[in-house]
């Protein structure tokens, strides 16, 4: 039921055209998984098939906040395949800002790509796997933000932190199905969104903010890091994954009392679950 090894696994993969979906897509196929890819820009998706060649089975350029899209990429995989084994929903953007710069464009943006798309892919791909009832993994990428509350990601932080409440939810109500839930939270990663995250109110081109984005970037894991860590999580079954250790210790103050309270979620899921069979 629980996914050791991706061998010949059929694995989804949102934002596999660059950087932490594109390093997830070389690993899970360096690990012998069949992959299903999508990516919003066409030219970079096809530079990630390209690369990988007989590994993809199938892929498609599409926006994951379209449910329209989603669905009829989902449609088009489960006619041909069935229900998938593993599903990764990597895509995301950035914008930050305090809050008399964010505008509204900037908090449905974060809410349509970054916490909506994933839904959208959950729904889609989720009860197929469960209907198979051979188990399974779905990893959420989140955020260091969805974790702890930077200084100026109220919007990013928005998408992160729901993320992480369906995942965690999640994480109980599909443990009975055998399909486990990984949350992504990686702090600092060398992709374009360092160089294109729009900062509301703030010139980039001025050197104090310059000099911040040289710091971020020198603390900043490459992708592939992320990645690693990724596959690692699915084949040893962890729900948080971390790819710097400064995220893993400063949530740790946040949860030291963690494992009486996932005892006690668990339990009470279980309780929840005994309704269903009644």
């Amino acid at each position: 039921m629980a996914i050791t090894d991706l061998r010949g696994k059929k694995t989804f993969i949102t934002g596999a055209g660059s950087g932490i979906g594109r390093a997830s897509a070389v690993a899970a196929a360096r690990a012998g998984a069949e992959l299903y890819l999508t990516d919003i820009d066409e030219t970079s998706l096809q530079a990630t098939v390209d690369e990988l060649g007989a590994s993809v089975a199938q892929f498609a350029a599409f926006d994951v906040s379209d449910y329209d899209a989603v669905t009829a990429f989902a449609g088009t995989v489960h006619d041909a395949v069935g229900s998938l084994d593993i599903v990764m929903n990597v895509a995301g953007i950035a914008a930050w800002g305090t809050v008399e710069n964010l505008e509204h464009r900037h908090w449905k943006s974060m809410i349509d790509v970054n916490l909506m798309g994933p839904i959208h892919v959950m729904e889609n791909f989720l009860p197929p796997m469960v209907k198979a009832g051979r188990g399974g993994h779905l990893v959420n990428v989140s955020s260091a933000a969805g974790l702890i509350p930077l200084p100026w990601h109220a919007a990013y932080s928005a998408s992160k932190y729901g993320l992480r409440g369906a995942s965690e939810v999640l994480r109980y109500d599909l443990k009975r199905h055998g399909i486990g839930v990984s949350l992504v939270v990686p702090g600092g990663v060398k992709t374009g969104l360092v160089n294109t995250v729009e900062i509301a109110g703030v010139d980039r081109e001025d050197p104090r903010v310059q000099k911040l984005q040289h710091r971020f970037e020198q603390r900043a894991v490459e992708p592939e890091k992320v990645a690693d860590a990724i596959i690692t999580g699915i084949v040893k079954n962890r729900y948080l994954v971390y790819s710097s250790n400064d995220i893993r210790f400063g949530y740790w103050w946040a949860r030291k009392f963690a494992p009486p309270y996932e005892f006690v979620l668990q339990k009470a899921n279980d309780q929840f679950g005994k309704l269903l069979r009644t």
